[in-house]
Formats: C-alpha cells, sequence, structure tokens
C-alpha cells in the first residue's frame, strides 16, 4: 500500500532535499569551484545536475569521484540503485557567478592576502567579465581587536523591486581565520541580454531606448493625413 503525500509535504520535502543536497556538495566540492545544483525529475530517475568551474576535479579520474558523490547521495536520501544519476556541467561564465567569485575570495583570504587587494582583485575580475554592477562586503575581525565592515562596489546595482530576482546574483561564505571568522557578501548585478546567455532576457522596466531620428525627407514626403490645416 502506497501511503500518499500532499502537496503541501512533497514542497517542504522537495526544499529540504534541496538544501542539504546544496550543503553537501558545497562543503565537499568547494575546492573544484562548485556553483550551485538542479535537480530534475526524468520519469525513471532523479537527474543532479552539479554546476562547476572545474569539472574535470568533479568527475575525478575515470569518473571515480563522481560515482563516489552518487553513492553517497543515494545512501543518505534512501533512493533505490540506479534512481539517481549525477553529472557534471562546467560554468559558463565564472566572472558572473556570485557564488564561484565568493569562495576564490575565500581562498584568497585563507591564503593570506589583504581584504583590500583581494576584494578589489575580484571586483575588476567582475567587472570585466561583463556585470553591469558588483558589490563585495567583508566584515568581521580584519586587523584590530574590533570587528568592522569593508564595502566595495562599482558599476550599477539595484536593490528592490522584482528585477532583484532575475538581475541580481547573491552569495554568502565565511572564513575561518586564526584572529576569527569573517563574512564575505559577493552581489553581482548582471547586464540585460536579449538572447538571455549572459543575462536575463527581460530589460529592466526604467530602460528608455531613444530610436535614431528620421530622415528630413522621409518625413516630408509621406501624406498629410487629418483635418486640413486651419488658414
Amino acid at each position: 500500500m502506497t501511503s500518499t503525500v500532499s502537496k503541501k509535504r512533497k514542497f517542504i520535502n522537495d526544499g529540504i532535499f534541496a538544501a542539504e543536497l546544496n550543503e553537501l556538495l558545497t562543503r565537499e566540492l568547494a575546492e573544484d569551484g562548485y556553483s550551485g545544483v538542479d535537480v530534475r525529475n526524468a520519469p525513471t530517475k532523479i537527474e543532479i545536475i552539479i554546476r562547476a568551474t572545474r569539472t574535470q576535479n568533479v568527475l575525478g579520474e575515470k569518473g571515480r569521484r563522481i560515482r563516489e558523490l552518487t553513492s553517497v547521495v543515494q545512501k543518505r536520501f534512501n533512493f533505490e540503485d540506479g534512481t539517481v544519476e549525477l553529472y557534471a556541467e562546467k560554468v559558463a561564465n565564472r566572472g558572473l557567478c556570485a557564488i564561484a567569485q565568493a569562495e576564490s575570495l575565500r581562498y584568497k583570504l585563507l591564503g593570506g592576502l589583504a581584504v583590500r587587494r583581494a576584494c578589489y582583485g575580484v571586483l575588476r575580475f567582475i567587472m570585466e567579465s561583463g556585470a553591469k554592477g558588483c558589490e563585495v562586503i567583508v566584515s568581521g575581525k580584519m586587523r584590530g581587536a574590533r570587528a568592522k565592515a569593508m564595502k566595495f562596489k562599482d558599476g550599477y546595482m539595484i536593490s528592490s523591486g522584482s528585477p532583484v530576482v532575475e538581475y541580481i546574483d547573491e552569495s554568502v561564505r565565511h572564513v575561518l581565520l586564526r584572529q576569527g571568522c569573517l563574512g564575505i557578501k559577493v552581489k553581482i548585478m548582471l547586464d540585460w541580454d536579449p538572447e538571455g546567455k549572459k543575462g536575463p532576457k527581460t530589460p529592466l522596466p526604467d530602460l528608455v531606448t531613444v530610436h535614431p531620428p528620421k530622415d528630413e525627407d522621409e518625413a516630408l514626403s509621406k501624406p498629410f493625413v487629418g483635418k486640413e490645416p486651419m488658414m
């Protein structure tokens, strides 16, 4: 006898599964440029697509690592054999991925690079990759005994309204240093792309398009439609 699950319970279960899976992969694949995960329900099996900047490291030697990850996911979430499949997908532009840039900044700080220099390096790379704007916030005990927050900005950034959902990519990471824990927040504003490859297809609601003026001869040659001008 199969027990029926209510729609409400199903959405909650799907959300918990996605969150736990994301947490597992974030910890396991942090050094390999992990940039997110997609879960697709195929008719016969569940397909899990891992987005990363270094896909070869995710796959491992002769696909060994991806098989290990498949086995871990299968055992943790009680999937039957052959019902779950893991794939690795390369991130098209890592400069426009907030997760990848937050991880990059995290490893720079762990390596002992100065906060200001590391942040400006990430900021420049993001803007050179074609972003419309970006913001990096680092907070915690950086040099002195007192904690503070440093904010680095470049370009154009929106913070409210429905375009935030499509245009803003955001990520938060924590760095455990000797003096304490630092918090990293990276926000990237994507540029409008009519093809939908480097950014959202829908333009910003306040976008004004100025068309080139029409040729004067062309405007005069058109027939006059309407009332005759008053003498």
